[in-house]
């Protein structure tokens, strides 16, 4: 899908402004309400808006410590990834899970309220995984900064 000059402002604002109306959001990117609204609704069936969220702030919840885990399974085989993946699904504290290249499966993203929360996690939790045969954590000591909005090419391959 080709994006024009328009798009890419609609795209552009809602990230930077979710939460616009959909007359302020015509009037910045200077189109009709009703041309405004055919196009997010364009950009949604194709996919390139994929949802809507509100970003809270980890702080203000209590959960002030980021850790990356690195995880190693005891094998790769399919059945063992995809127990791993449902499980770690279900755990809450884990915000993001990728599988990864290199020397560990899989990288996780954990919020904790302290080192002591982040043990019970660890020990109750995530070395209790199936197919977990080590963890490696990395606590950040502060986040230098973090993105929410993405640069939005001229060209998109949608992609069923």
């Amino acid at each position: 899908m080709r994006l024009d000059s328009v798009d890419i402002s609609i795209l552009n604002q809602l990230q930077d402004h979710g939460r616009l109306t959909n007359a302020e959001l015509a009037e910045r990117v200077g189109l009709s309400a009703s041309a405004c609204h055919r196009r997010v609704k364009a950009l949604e069936g194709a996919g390139i808006i994929d949802r809507y969220v509100a970003i809270l702030s980890e702080k203000a919840l209590g959960r002030g410590i980021t850790v990356y885990v690195q995880v190693t399974l005891d094998n790769q085989k399919r059945d063992t990834l995809v127990a791993f993946e449902k499980s770690v699904e279900q755990v809450s504290e884990v915000m993001e899970c990728y599988l990864m290249s290199g020397e560990a499966d899989y990288l996780i993203r954990v919020l904790v309220r302290d080192a002591n929360d982040y043990e019970r996690v660890h020990r109750e939790v995530l070395s209790g995984l199936p197919g977990v045969a080590r963890l490696h954590s990395s606590f950040t000591i502060r986040r230098v900064f973090s993105r929410t909005a993405m640069p939005v090419p001229d060209e998109v391959q949608i992609t069923a």
